[in-house]
């Protein structure tokens, strides 16, 4: 009886050091996810910071344009013609947003099966290579970024979709910041490449 005890404790040990094994490798992959979505994360921050000082060098030399009259009326026209595509660009965003928060929802749900997931991802894909915003901003490539790497869930008492993922919140911040900093280069480009003419050229 007394081998038999020592047995089953040996086995008990074998057990327990295997799990903890276990547990370890999953500790480490957990942690390799977040130092690589800190890295990312980092990355965006600095290019945004980035984009956020072009953006206020040209708002200083729009200032100076608008003060000099007939520059400033060129300009105004500028800003006119591209707030067409920025709202457009702005609402592919605002319904890719939809998406990604349904698709992520469907990743961290245990009854949504895997294949309608990957069908949401395609489907994604697709209509982003259509949109002139997809290009611009290469959403193909970011989106598919966001698929691999933004394992985030909430809690499993969760009924707010919007508490899932962390890597999309950021790349959809990302977006919206480049979407309004290329409305004012195009329109600093149009002046400045003499695009379009003041009425009293």
């Amino acid at each position: 009886m007394e081998a038999r005890y020592r047995d089953t404790l040996t086995e008990r040990r074998r057990a327990a050091a295997t799990l903890e094994l276990e547990l370890e490798k999953e500790r480490q992959r957990v942690k390799g996810y977040k130092q690589a979505l800190i890295s990312q994360s980092q990355q965006l921050m600095e290019e945004r910071k980035r984009l956020h000082q072009e953006r206020q060098s040209f708002e200083e030399e729009k200032q100076r344009q608008v003060k000099s009259g007939a520059a400033g009326a060129v300009l105004h026209r500028a800003l006119q013609r591209e707030d067409e595509r920025h709202r457009r660009a702005t609402a592919t965003l605002k319904e890719l947003e939809g998406q990604l928060v349904e698709r992520q929802n469907a990743y961290c749900s245990l009854l949504q099966p895997r294949d309608q997931r990957l069908e949401m991802e395609k489907n994604m894909l697709l209509k982003v290579v259509r949109e002139p915003v997809g290009a611009e901003l290469d959403l193909e490539s970011d989106l598919r970024d966001i698929f691999r790497r933004d394992k985030h869930c909430a809690d499993l008492l969760n009924m707010d979709k919007r508490k899932n993922g962390s890597l999309m919140w950021v790349y959809l911040r990302y977006w919206q910041q480049q979407v309004t900093v290329q409305k004012h280069k195009r329109a600093e480009e149009a002046v400045f490449g003499g695009e379009f003419r003041s009425p009293t050229e």
